[in-house]
């Protein structure tokens, strides 16, 4: 049995729950970066022995289409797999049923799903410094559980909260722009998982294939990169109410 992470994590969030589940196995993890437009994923191949977690964001209560996109090119051949969601502590809506159903169209067998807390990307106050100590804590007690559960043999598929059909997909979302302090080094074009940012002028962003994942505020060395700040405070105070109240870690078997 070989360990996989599929994992989009633009800002990194989602890569730290991934990382904390499969440290729980005892086993190197293979990981798949389905941000990495650069990959062939259509030549990546699984056996019906192996285990992946697909991890992915929730944004807006959907999966990034380019994450689903990229995911259903890959051959699961009847590997098992647990579906796990990362939201800011708003709420996750359809984003887990919607990656139950990719991977079941990719060819994996799902086995359980987890929907897990991390940091807003965009609005920090939200959920900051998640996954803490506590969150490891519970997502490592929920890795043990689904290795009891692949060790008893158990395939049964879990109760996966969610609509079909899914929730109206978001429009168009914050687009991050570059500011004086920008040098052009060229690195946030590099990393960009939809290739908006032009590699000839980084300074010009594509606001058709702009996500809004943040990557690219993220890995930017100049700090020079930035969404309008008075979106992102009306943004917040909208989702204030739903974000206050501190939500747990859920699994499901």
């Amino acid at each position: 049995m070989s360990v996989f992470q599929i994992v989009f994590s633009p800002t990194g969030g989602t890569q730290k729950v991934a990382d904390t589940i499969t440290l729980k196995w005892d086993k190197p993890a293979r990981k798949i970066d389905l941000s990495d437009p650069k990959t062939d994923f259509a030549a990546i191949s699984l056996e019906k022995e192996d285990i992946a977690v697909i991890a992915v964001p929730s944004f807006g209560g959907r999966i990034p289409a380019l994450a689903v996109e990229r995911l259903e090119k890959i051959h699961g051949n009847g590997a098992r797999c647990v579906a796990v969601c990362v939201y800011g502590n708003r709420a996750y809506e359809d984003t887990l049923i919607e990656l139950n159903d990719a991977a079941a169209k990719s060819g994996f067998q799902v086995i359980a799903g987890i929907a897990a807390i991390a940091e807003h990307s965009i609005m920090h106050q939200y959920a900051t410094g998640r996954p803490d100590e506590e969150d490891r804590t519970q997502l490592q007690g929920f890795a043990e559980k689904i290795f009891e559960k692949i060790s008893n043999a158990d395939m049964s598929a879990p109760q996966i909260p969610g609509n079909r059909p899914y929730k109206k997909a978001g429009g168009a979302g914050l687009v991050p722009k570059a500011d004086h302090k920008c040098n052009a080094c060229g690195l946030c074009a590099e990393k960009c998982p939809a290739q908006a940012i032009s590699r000839e002028n980084p300074r010009e962003t594509d606001g058709k294939k702009c996500i809004s994942c943040m990557r690219c505020i993220s890995v930017c060395p100049q700090s020079a990169r930035k969404v309008n700040s008075a979106m992102v405070s009306a943004a917040a105070m909208a989702i204030k109410k739903a974000c206050s109240e501190k939500k747990s870690n859920e699994l499901f078997l």
